[in-house]
């Protein structure tokens, strides 16, 4: 099992391109959230629009998981809160987005949105608990939590509800993004083993390629690859 981890793109749309010319070469692309860029001049309508065709040409090539991240929230939930529901549509492409749940040979996939309120939170929380055990179990979730994978370099960034997930539910991986500085940083790590879970922060680079993270989950090793060089773990105990 080979999966490709990328986060934060953040309307670069040239290493949207570049992830598709590379997907058929991995069993799923993972990208955990932060597609769109709050901050560009360039509309959310136009920038959903041109990301929604970029990811539907990844998912058609591999499976792609798509995750919401704190950039992505366009519209309301049935509660008042904060919600992506620009990535649904996406699921007639094949893509599996937030709320999925899907198996790629012997691995579990839950792709877990980015939470806005008690409500939400509630949800993935019924979904973790009701999933079961038995196979080898892996979170696409856009917020690392606190820890290396989630330092600025000056302070932590993390989600602290994700960590009592894991520890509650132990999955085998949960692969994250958010803090894009925390590979690069002095004291910042992109892998970090929790228990027995391995958590993953590709970060963001510049350029049109992504900062990314190679994962063989059956040859238990990963790398990252970036404009820093490549770094590479070996995901035993």
């Amino acid at each position: 099992m080979r999966i490709l981890l990328v986060s934060d793109l953040h309307y670069s749309l040239r290493q949207y391109d570049w992830i598709a010319s590379t997907a058929s070469g991995f069993d799923a692309v993972a990208i955990a959230g932060d597609h769109l860029d709050v901050v560009s001049p360039v509309s959310v309508d136009a920038q959903i629009a041109a990301v929604r065709a970029s990811l539907a040409d990844i998912a058609g090539r591999t499976r792609l998981l798509a995750c919401s991240g704190n950039h992505d929230l366009n519209a309301r939930n049935d509660a008042g809160e904060k919600a992506a529901d620009w990535l649904d549509a996406l699921r007639g492409a094949g893509a599996v987005v937030d709320g999925d749940r899907v198996e790629i040979g012997d691995t579990t996939f839950s792709v877990l949105g980015w939470w806005d309120g008690p409500a939400a939170r509630s949800r993935i929380e019924s979904a973790l608990a009701s999933q079961p055990r038995g196979r080898r179990w892996v979170w696409v979730y856009h917020s690392p939590p606190h820890g290396p994978l989630a330092w600025t370099g000056s302070k932590h960034f993390g989600d602290p509800v994700l960590a009592e997930w894991i520890e509650r539910w132990r999955p085998d991986a949960v692969l994250t993004g958010h803090i894009h500085q925390a590979p690069f940083t002095t004291d910042g790590l992109w892998v970090e083993r929790r228990g027995d879970t391995w958590v993953f922060n590709a970060g963001r680079q510049i350029g049109d390629v992504p900062a990314r993270i190679e994962i063989d989950l059956d040859g238990a090793g990963a790398r990252w690859v970036s404009l820093a060089g490549i770094d590479e773990r070996a995901l035993t105990p």
